[in-house]
């Protein structure tokens, strides 16, 4: 599988809302709580609270779904995802933007330039660090998940061939080679969901 390099979406923000808003969120044992202050974190797509003026992460463990007034948000795996679009009741396509802390790291690493490098007594180096503001904002990523034959699983070849028949794989390869197809494309992937 090849990957395309393309412009990454950036953001100095480290939750999807730009202030904690109420929601309601629905916990496992079937409790229900509603929570004023809350937002998403970006760094792992996951609940946060305000307890008085401090920030908390909820234990996720707990969490089955937190819905805002714009959207509702699923717990998928480890984060919070929200229904995209739909094929009927039984087919989903949902969305998790996260932080890519990797690149970001990557990208702070890369701006770092060793001016002198001294290897007398001691090993001691000098730099200058290049990254602009904008190497300080965030890249983010989308994690894609669908709802299909009665299980959530996540948007990428490798693992969609573990649930797919015959047929279904066949109808992915169809579309894999097509020249525009995108994993990260939400037309394409809808596409895909239909089909199979």
């Amino acid at each position: 599988m090849s990957y395309v390099l393309m412009a990454q979406v950036r953001t100095t923000n480290l939750t999807v809302y730009s202030n904690f808003k109420p929601s309601i969120i629905l916990l496992k044992d079937g409790r229900v709580l509603k929570q004023p202050l809350t937002n998403i974190f970006l760094k792992n797509s996951s609940l946060l609270y305000m307890q008085g003026t401090t920030s908390m992460q909820a234990n996720m463990d707990n969490i089955v779904s937190v819905k805002f007034d714009d959207r509702l948000y699923t717990k998928i795996d480890t984060v919070l995802a929200y229904e995209v679009d739909s094929v009927g009741a039984e087919k989903k396509l949902y969305k998790a933007t996260i932080i890519d802390q990797v690149a970001y790291r990557q990208q702070l690493k890369n701006n770092q330039v060793i001016t002198n490098f001294d290897m007398g007594d001691q090993i001691s180096t000098s730099t200058i660090d290049l990254s602009t503001e904008d190497d300080y904002k965030f890249p983010l990523i989308d994690l894609f998940f669908y709802r299909i034959n009665g299980k959530i699983v996540k948007v990428h070849e490798r693992h969609l061939s573990r649930i797919l028949n015959k047929e279904q794989k066949r109808m992915m390869k169809t579309y894999l080679s097509m020249p525009d197809f995108d994993w990260t494309d939400e037309k394409w992937l809808m596409e895909l969901l239909r089909k199979l």
